[in-house]
């Protein structure tokens, strides 16, 4: 059964955090982390920030071979950097338990993380493998959801689309933010992208508002702390 859990970490346990720990007044939003052969991409907006300088620091920190910035809106700048592949601790954790990440944002102080699980093994071993990182994790809550229907459910690719563009702020009116620049952050061509969109849109709004066309998501009940994932 799929697991959901909500997690905080002390900033100075993630890369990110811990990069950015001279700016306490910055807020992050970690849009996905992308694994590659030789090292991992993260993908993520920077609020409220001197962005010059913010992208300073990150091409000044070892862990870093690349920073790009690829789209800003009102005071928020997308940022994609290439880490190393000595990036260790709590994003090879991640992605050796192999988590979904669902949302993850941060400051200087303190970052929230919320995390899937295919299974509650999958979960412990993350757990275990934290531990043996030395990295202290908070477990704020807990889920067993209950997932939709296949022919119903947004894909990842449709998810990670609308929630990036609603938070670009591509959905105000007027925009914030452009389809063109919104594509090119997933390296996607425009005409893509908005497919995805619309997909996605035409996904929800079966699952919401005419649910004979789909099935009603269901929420997510929370569940206490399983002893078999405790720390050892």
């Amino acid at each position: 059964m799929i697991v959901i859990a909500d997690i905080s970490v002390s900033a100075d346990q993630f890369p990110l955090g811990r990069i950015l720990e001279a700016y306490p007044s910055v807020e992050i939003e970690l849009e996905r982390l992308v694994p590659l052969q030789d090292g991992i991409i993260p993908l993520f907006w920077v609020s409220d920030g001197d962005s010059a300088a913010i992208e300073e620091t990150l091409r000044d920190d070892p862990l870093t071979n690349s920073v790009t910035r690829l789209t800003q809106t009102n005071s928020r700048v997308l940022f994609e950097v290439e880490w190393g592949p000595e990036v260790n601790g709590l994003v090879q954790a991640l992605l050796r338990s192999d988590a979904r990440l669902l949302a993850a944002e941060g400051t200087a102080d303190i970052w929230d993380f919320r995390i899937q699980f295919d299974t509650r093994a999958d979960m412990a071993h993350f757990r275990r493998l934290c531990t043996d990182a030395e990295i202290s994790l908070t477990l704020r809550r807990l889920y067993n959801p209950m997932l939709p229907e296949e022919s119903g459910a947004l894909s990842n690719e449709q998810y990670e689309a609308l929630v990036t563009a609603f938070r670009a702020g591509y959905f105000e009116v007027p925009r914030a933010s452009k389809m063109s620049d919104l594509a090119a952050g997933f390296g996607v061509s425009d005409s893509a992208f908005s497919q995805r969109i619309r997909r996605g849109i035409s996904s929800l709004i079966a699952e919401t508002l005419m649910p004979e066309f789909g099935h009603r998501g269901q929420r997510a009940d929370p569940v206490s702390w399983n002893v078999d994932t405790d720390n050892r």
